[in-house]
């Protein structure tokens, strides 16, 4: 959604989640990860706006307002400097005050301090050698001193570490459960005199306020249709044209339709942001309304094993029609919750058909899947003709691109993130993948295109980036 730089649309997404909320009689809406996307390594960086801490606040913030419009209450996430996802619940993150105020709060201050979420979930990590749950510089003096944040602060599942400590930083709200156990530590505590009674009577108070806020919503139905014709825009406003030789819009064309994800869509990430569409479609579905197809072949295994078996039955496939139509991307294991990218390209199999493709000479358009940045090499070393990429383009992505591919709609889709040329291009490509739970950011404040721009270093595709048919 950060690609389409249209917060009145993701204002809209948000109302549309608060009413599916509802319908569930969920009160409390686990949204929006609003981290940073240092590196393009982090598993979780499809859950993620921007590179741009300005762009993801508003991005944030315009989702926030539209859920808590309904009565629903959002929980801002992951607070902060959750940027990398292995070893995530011990890792310690150390940076300056300047890249921590600068990038790393800055999108949360924005949503923050215009949209007002109810609650806001503290992050697994350290930072700079505390938990951010018990981070009283994090807590007490930026969230709630310098932000004023009257909302809950709840932990992440299973995020917490000492109960009282994080009492004191003001995190309210421990979850999922411990059966009661650390309710008793903080007995223990008053009873003792290591915290003061006035502490639980302040997090209790702001409990019982969430409570009230969120306990009349009435569960209603939703208009499913609405909702998919909403999904359907947000993917169509969204998905940015990255190449082109004017063999898109397509038209009066025979087209083969080659590769896995046009049979399987790959409309979503991995890990706890999963959710179960209302109604989903895949090219295969809508292909004949739009154009002529010859046929489909998948052409390649899904999850990166080779198959000359499959590839050459695409070729075979590809020599009969005008273009073809070439679904690549990134398996549902690549991006996922838990699990930081081992690299940052596609799967070999897939780029190796591309190859065989190529040779034929005839067009190929890419329609290009994934949640994060990849390496594009591949576009120019094979003179693609075409490149959409619809990111993780929601239960209607698939009819969205399909209108953009034939000119129904023209495609306006902005890059929020820097797709360089070569991972090693990053400037936190040295630091990432050390061993151990020290997390070090000392790139500092040069991160994304403020890194790239700085140090005179180009990038396939900048920041911003995208075509249109005008």
């Amino acid at each position: 959604m950060a690609n389409s730089w249209n917060v009145d649309l993701v204002h809209q997404v948000g109302v549309a989640l608060g009413k599916e909320a509802k319908s569930l009689n969920v009160n409390v809406l686990l949204a929006p990860g609003t981290n940073i996307k240092r590196n393009p390594k982090c598993g979780r960086n499809f859950e993620y706006f921007s590179e741009d801490p300005y762009l993801a606040g508003k991005m944030a913030g315009a989702y926030v307002s539209g859920v808590q419009s309904t009565g629903i209450a959002c929980c801002l996430k992951h607070f902060a400097c959750n940027n990398k996802e292995n070893m995530r619940m011990v890792s310690d993150s150390i940076m300056d005050e300047r890249a921590l105020r600068e990038i790393y709060l800055t999108a949360f201050e924005i949503a923050i301090t215009e949209a007002h979420p109810k609650t806001i979930m503290s992050s697994y990590n350290k930072l700079n050698g505390t938990y951010a749950n018990e981070n009283m510089h994090l807590l007490r003096e930026i969230l709630r001193g310098e932000w004023g944040f009257p909302g809950v602060i709840i932990t992440d599942w299973g995020g917490d570490n000492d109960r009282v400590d994080g009492l004191v930083a003001g995190n309210e709200l421990e979850m999922p459960t411990t059966a009661g156990e650390t309710n008793q530590d903080i007995v223990d505590a008053v009873n003792s005199g290591r915290i003061d009674e006035s502490v639980l009577d302040e997090a209790v108070d702001r409990l019982l306020t969430l409570v009230d806020d969120v306990r009349d919503v009435d569960v209603q139905p939703f208009d499913h249709e609405a909702h998919n014709e909403l999904a359907q825009r947000v993917s169509e406003d969204s998905a940015v044209l990255l190449r082109n030789d004017g063999t898109l819009p397509l038209a009066d064309k025979t087209v083969a339709i080659i590769g896995d994800f046009a049979r399987t869509s790959r409309y979503q990430g991995a890990g706890s942001s999963n959710v179960n569409p209302t109604k989903l479609e895949s090219a295969l579905d809508v292909a004949a309304e739009y154009f002529n197809v010859v046929g489909f072949e998948p052409g390649f295994k899904r999850f990166g094993k080779k198959s000359n078996g499959l590839a050459n039955k695409a070729i075979k496939l590809a020599q009969k029609a005008d273009v073809v139509l070439y679904y690549m991307g990134l398996d549902e294991t690549s991006e996922a919750e838990g699990t930081d990218r081992t690299h940052t390209r596609i799967p070999q199999n897939q780029i190796d058909l591309l190859a065989k493709l190529s040779a034929l000479g005839k067009p190929i358009v890419v329609v290009l899947a994934a949640g994060s940045a990849v390496e594009m090499g591949w576009a120019e070393q094979y003179n693609v003709n075409a490149v959409l990429h619809g990111y993780l383009c929601g239960q209607a992505g698939a009819r969205a691109l399909m209108r953009i591919l034939t000119g129904a709609v023209n495609p306006s889709g902005k890059l929020s993130e820097s797709y360089p040329y070569a991972y090693e291009d990053n400037a936190s490509a040295k630091y990432f993948d050390i061993p151990g739970k020290v997390v070090e950011y000392r790139e500092s404040v040069f991160v994304g295109y403020r890194y790239y721009k700085t140090a005179g270093i180009k990038v396939q595709y900048p920041f911003g980036f995208g075509l249109s048919y005008t």
